[in-house]
């Protein structure tokens, strides 16, 4: 999960050079980094939670943002920023890391109970 959040940090790091560069697109572009990074960002923080309910409070962060990734991701597509093959990619990514984020949710919270 972590490996794959970073891979994916990564592609919307290129998207937004890609979209600042050459699509001269500079605010969309910087929602999609901020929320796009944010994921793992929230991800590695959890490794050093201070408690179990603090580690599935930050994996809901990572959660959430794949989301608000996700609606970025079908703004640049509509607006014509993202072709329909780089727009399911990506979306694709996103929703098999959201998967895997809520396995572990689902997992931790058992562990609670």
């Amino acid at each position: 999960m972590y490996d794959k959040s970073e891979e994916f940090a990564l592609r919307i790091i290129k998207l937004f050079k890609h979209l600042q560069t050459n699509a001269k697109e500079f605010i969309l572009s910087k929602q999609i980094l901020r929320s796009g990074t944010s994921i793992g960002a929230n991800l590695n923080e959890a490794r050093g939670a201070e408690s179990t309910r603090d580690y599935i409070h930050k994996l809901h962060i990572s959660f959430k943002e794949t989301y608000e990734t996700q609606y970025w991701l079908r703004l640049l597509h509509k607006s014509d920023y993202l072709t329909a093959k780089q727009f399911e990619l990506l979306d694709s990514a996103c929703t098999d890391l959201r998967n895997q984020i809520a396995r572990t949710l689902i997992s931790q919270k058992k562990k609670l109970k």
